[in-house]
């Protein structure tokens, strides 16, 4: 009897695995978009790496090489007072975000990498500022990853506000797998979360664990560059880079651990395995992942009646194979995958905008709207 149970117990076993596997190995579909064209907006520009809509419509764009760019009635014009940038490998200007309450305070956030700080070489930080006349005043520093590093990969990064106001940002492991993402008195493979003046609320997971980073929120994270708030939930999503294979999409928890590198569904780049297991007690699954993977970057949620079969749907950028994604989701899970605007580029960021409408930031062109044909 008991090597019965045993048997049955590994059935069920094999069993999950495959419903979870054929879940997360949904083909991507491949539509003729019939009902919407792709609308160059805004031209040469060479990595639009965010967006960010002002009260007016206008843009911010933030150029990899560390320019700010104020796009209004046709014409860019470029916003001085910009930090220092340390442009290195995947790092440079990188997310902008817009405080919720902007039109009382006038705070937009940024994310960059930095030189500043202990060591050789950079690493992502966090500011604020405000415009003034074409320039950005009142700058203040909430966060600065440390040590710095010359190592160019994983800088992360993305910005993202809650119902309650946390500034949320998310900080790529920088090519240090195996000594800062499970590390929690590290910098480097989490997502942070900050009051908006960037203090440590005192409620964070980690505030009174001796030596940890008290801004830490979630850790276990390779390299996020997808960061958006649920608009049903409050939930903030995330997704980030996996090796080969194994790109993610999580619900970040408080104080969790999300499992890089002792878990996970991808390999190394030269084909060999780095772990033999794709979950763990005491580490989250992923709510979905891609098999190959896709280079996610960017995310949005669609709400706007301008694309209503969109509606409830997630929008992804691919960087690798240079189409935006579309998800198709029910009760919070992925049921179906899209190609959408095959070949478009690279794409860097997808934002809807306050008036409906989906904007794309794609490498080597500029800022795409998506526009509904009638």
């Amino acid at each position: 009897m008991k090597q019965l149970h045993i048997i049955f117990a590994l059935i069920l076993i094999s069993l999950s695995a495959c419903a979870q596997q054929i879940e997360s190995e949904i083909k991507a579909t491949s539509p003729v978009n019939e009902n919407y064209t792709a609308e160059l907006v805004v031209s040469d520009i060479n990595i639009p790496w965010g967006i960010a809509f002002l009260p007016d419509n206008s843009m911010l764009i933030t150029e990899k090489s560390g320019e700010l760019i104020h796009f209004k009635n046709g014409t860019k014009t470029s916003i001085s007072g910009v930090p220092e940038i340390y442009v290195r490998g995947q790092g440079g200007f990188m997310a902008i975000k817009l405080h919720p309450n902007y039109e009382t305070n006038g705070w937009i956030y940024f994310s960059y990498a930095s030189a500043e700080g202990e060591g050789d070489g950079g690493n992502t930080a966090i500011m604020r500022a405000k415009l003034n006349n074409n320039t950005l005043v009142e700058k203040q520093v909430l966060y600065k990853a440390s040590p710095n590093t010359k190592k160019g990969q994983h800088f992360g990064s993305r910005i993202e506000f809650d119902n309650d106001g946390y500034l949320y940002f998310s900080i790529g492991e920088r090519g240090e797998r195996d000594e800062n993402p499970q590390d929690i008195t590290r910098d480097c493979g989490k997502i942070y979360r900050l009051h908006d003046d960037g203090t440590v609320p005192t409620d964070n997971p980690f505030v009174n664990t001796p030596n940890a980073k008290t801004a830490i929120y979630s850790y276990g994270h390779r390299n996020p560059q997808g960061l958006i708030k649920n608009p049903e939930t409050g939930d903030i999503w995330e997704h980030e880079h996996g090796p080969q294979g194994g790109d993610e999409i999580n619900i970040i928890k408080k104080g969790k651990n999300f499992g890089w590198p002792v878990i996970s569904y991808g390999i190394n780049y030269s084909g060999t395995s780095f772990t033999d297991i794709t979950e763990k007690e005491g580490m989250e699954q992923p709510e979905f992942y891609w098999v190959p993977s896709i280079a996610p970057s960017g995310m949005a949620f669609v709400t706007s009646n301008k694309y209503p079969e969109w509606q409830g749907n997630l929008l992804v950028g691919s960087l690798k194979f240079e189409y935006l994604e579309r998800l198709t989701l029910e009760n919070g899970k992925v049921v179906k995958r899209e190609k959408l605007f095959e070949k478009m580029g690279r794409v860097r960021d997808v934002i809807q905008a306050p008036d409906g409408f989906i904007y794309v930031a794609i490498e080597g062109k500029g800022i795409v709207k998506i526009v509904p044909q009638k």
